[in-house]
């Protein structure tokens, strides 16, 4: 199924800002943590937007995603006020954590045999 111009647009916008929002509290915070926002799905009807998180250092993305879920509000609101203009109603947003990126360097690490792959 193809997404709509529409639809990337909306997660294109909802990319942008999140990424800038987790940048400026991530300077702000005491600890060195990286949110990257590495892909954002909305649903055909704009009600649902679906975030794809990658969390570094990976210690700290349970701590992370719980805040990010308890403050799920606060960040429908932000969203809401930066999308006004755009969209008649505001998407839900939903939080995944994103471990492709483990995944690439897991495999790089087998590949230079770092790992613990027997069979290379």
């Amino acid at each position: 199924m193809n997404e709509s111009n529409r639809q990337r647009k909306v997660a294109q916008i909802i990319q942008e800002d999140f990424a800038e929002l987790f940048r400026k509290q991530s300077s702000e915070s005491k600890q060195n943590i990286l949110i990257t926002v590495s892909d954002v799905k909305v649903t055909a009807d704009l009600s649902i937007a679906k975030l794809y998180l990658s969390i570094f250092p990976a210690e700290y993305r349970k701590q992370v995603m719980r805040e990010i879920e308890e403050n799920k509000s606060q960040y429908r609101n932000f969203i809401g006020q930066k999308m006004a203009k755009q969209v008649r109603i505001i998407p839900e947003l939903q939080f995944y954590l994103d471990t492709s990126l483990d995944d690439v360097e897991k495999i790089e690490k087998e590949l230079r045999g770092e790992g613990d792959n027997p069979i290379l």
